[in-house]
């Protein structure tokens, strides 16, 4: 890897591609903390040196108060270091956005609820879903990638929305296949559809790991999260398949080479810092991870940070 081991300031490169990536899901498996340790942990998090790699707080509708009872001691009321959450809708989106709504009236909380996740897979529950959230809360669909999707993502991009894909979980039959995620995003990038993922993107890497936290857990194939950024990227250029999956099955971090410039893969395909913020605009918005611990160390060992 070509970077400065151990750098103070990273790479604009570095910074463009990584700013913000990793939403905090420490509430949900494996890790599957309690409130008050995922609350302790996002604010250390946010006061660590790598600070500004973290992006929202992940919680389901149901636990905003349990949220709010524990994080009042953390955050500055009224002040400009407001802490974002995005909230996971319940079955009743009615429901939802009125707790969204009745958790936004007070304007000096420190807190905003400023992103929604909802699962859809028909078009129907788009369209309900749409009717009812506000203007201005960015809503991520996670999809089912069935006989519907293009339909799913079609609707999607009519109605200037995003989408969601799972990567991973606990079990290897939790993770889609690389020509899975591939198709996922060629078809969300051909429509202009931003999308985040969630689960199983512990680490930068393509690699072989235990799924879970546990003494005995199972071991599987874990997909890499600058796999995914720089598949995303090169897919937004329309590279062709095969050079994708090449790109999201790659487990060696010597043929990644960043430079203030940009990031060079195989030496031979590069992305400018251009095309980096294009792709986190336009392209893969961020991931849920229920770890901020492992990427950091892992992008640490990279020289990346």
């Amino acid at each position: 890897m070509n970077a400065q081991a151990e750098a103070s300031q990273p790479l604009a490169s570095v910074r463009e591609l990584l700013t913000g990536i990793i939403d905090y899901a420490g509430l949900f498996p494996p890790s599957q903390l309690s409130m008050q340790e995922a609350v302790l942990n996002y604010a250390t998090y946010r006061m660590s040196n790598h600070g500004w790699m973290l992006g929202r707080f992940i919680l389901p509708v149901a636990r905003l108060e349990e949220f709010s009872g524990f994080a009042s001691e953390f955050v500055a009321r009224g002040g400009s270091d407001t802490w974002r959450l995005s909230v996971l809708a319940g079955e009743d989106i009615n429901q939802t956005v009125r707790e969204i709504e009745e958790f936004g009236r007070d304007p000096e909380r420190g807190v905003v609820i400023d992103t929604l996740e909802v699962k859809a897979n028909t078009l129907s529950k788009i369209g309900n879903t749409l009717s009812v959230v506000p203007k201005g809360l960015a809503t991520y669909f996670e999809i089912s990638t069935d006989e519907n999707f293009i339909d799913l993502v079609t609707a999607l991009a009519m109605g200037g929305q995003r989408a969601k894909i799972r990567t991973g979980g606990v079990t290897n039959e939790d993770f889609p296949s690389t020509r899975e995620i591939i198709r996922f995003v060629r078809t969300c990038m051909a429509a202009n559809v931003p999308y985040k993922a969630t689960a199983g993107l512990h680490h930068p890497l393509r690699c072989f790991k235990p799924l879970t936290y546990a003494p005995d857990a199972p071991q599987g194939t874990m997909h890499g999260f600058l796999n995914m950024l720089m598949m995303t990227a090169f897919a937004r250029e329309s590279y062709r398949p095969s050079l994708l999956e090449e790109v999201m099955e790659e487990e060696f971090e010597e043929v990644f080479s960043f430079s203030e410039g940009g990031v060079a893969w195989r030496s031979e395909y590069f992305l400018t810092t251009a095309h980096l913020r294009l792709l986190r605009e336009r392209g893969m918005n961020s991931f849920g991870s229920c770890s901020f611990d492992e990427p950091v160390e892992d992008l640490r060992a990279m020289g990346l940070l």
